[in-house]
């Protein structure tokens, strides 16, 4: 199911989280011309939003709008603020509707959705894809929903104003399931891509012209379209993503895989060169650096591999 009205119907709406993505995602709200409500652990983030948004604690939040967005780092975090008397759900406005924005484990997701459920609050999962924070930016992202169709219907016309993109995949923590799926493929790519560029790099081909092959011919991705152009041949290495993300997001595929059964050799050896970079402390870093990194990061993690 699918959707990208442009229509705004319902108003007041919360943002948690003001960082790489929640920011513009805020913005595209209230330039949609919608009542807007934000918080952020961050008092500089919030800062950054007097002039055009409400700045509230989740609590008083969650009795002013009829939407809130989380886009914090994952659902431990959101856990944290549905516990206690001063929660979310402590006495939430009714119809409120949650959306969760985070990568995260899928059945830590339906856990939560549960518990807000049991306070006659709506718990939906959006995982998001499409350029990453220049995607939330400009408001051209798409999202991988999962939840109850009618709250996405209802919904829909909302978070047309943050993705160009809204796609309904079933029931909770199916959004946050395709989200990890499609997070290991990106990062795998970029690992792929990261070797080619060596190896050419070694044959004595220019990063610039290998690019410029790839995206001529079957080997073209976003990676190699916008993240190698944008962020490594530009050497701003400003991708606006940490290797911590990384780490988080196959990690949790792996598990997911292991859980299920399925096979993802390829996926685990991306881990290791991930998992290289977190122990020689780069986990703070902008992921881009890893390429120039990467035969550094590949002595060691074929210790990993074998």
């Amino acid at each position: 199911m699918n959707s990208n009205s442009k229509k705004i119907s319902i108003k007041k709406i919360g943002v948690i989280g003001l960082g790489n993505m929640g920011r513009g995602i805020a913005k595209n709200l209230i330039k949609a011309g919608n009542k807007v409500f934000v918080w952020d652990l961050a008092e500089t983030a919030c800062k950054a939003f007097e002039k055009t948004a409400t700045i509230v604690m989740p609590d008083e939040m969650s009795q002013k709008c009829s939407i809130i967005i989380f886009v914090v780092p994952g659902s431990v975090e959101i856990n944290a603020m549905l516990k206690g008397k001063n929660s979310i759900l402590a006495n939430p406005k009714r119809g409120l509707i949650l959306y969760d924005f985070t990568t995260s484990d899928p059945n830590y997701t339906k856990k939560l959705a549960r518990r807000a459920a049991s306070k006659g609050v709506s718990y939906m999962d959006a995982g998001m894809t499409g350029g990453g924070a220049l995607g939330a930016d400009k408001g051209t992202m798409t999202l991988m929903i999962g939840g109850d169709p009618k709250i996405f219907n209802k919904t829909a016309p909302v978070l047309a104003s943050v993705a160009k993109k809204l796609i309904y995949l079933g029931k909770s923590g199916t959004g946050h399931t395709m989200k990890i799926v499609h997070n290991m493929i990106t990062h795998t790519n970029f690992f792929a891509l990261c070797e080619a560029a060596h190896l050419g790099r070694r044959a004595g081909i220019e990063l610039k012209d290998l690019i410029e092959v790839f995206n001529n011919g079957n080997a073209r991705s976003f990676i190699s379209e916008r993240r190698f152009p944008d962020h490594i041949l530009s050497k701003t290495w400003d991708g606006r993503s940490r290797v911590y993300n990384l780490n988080k997001d196959v990690g949790m595929a792996i598990a997911l895989a292991d859980k299920l059964g399925a096979t993802v050799n390829i996926g685990k050896n991306t881990y290791a060169y991930i998992q290289e970079a977190i122990t020689q402390g780069r986990s703070e870093e902008d992921f881009t650096k890893l390429y120039p990194a990467l035969e550094k990061l590949d002595r060691n993690s074929k210790k990993q591999r074998k």
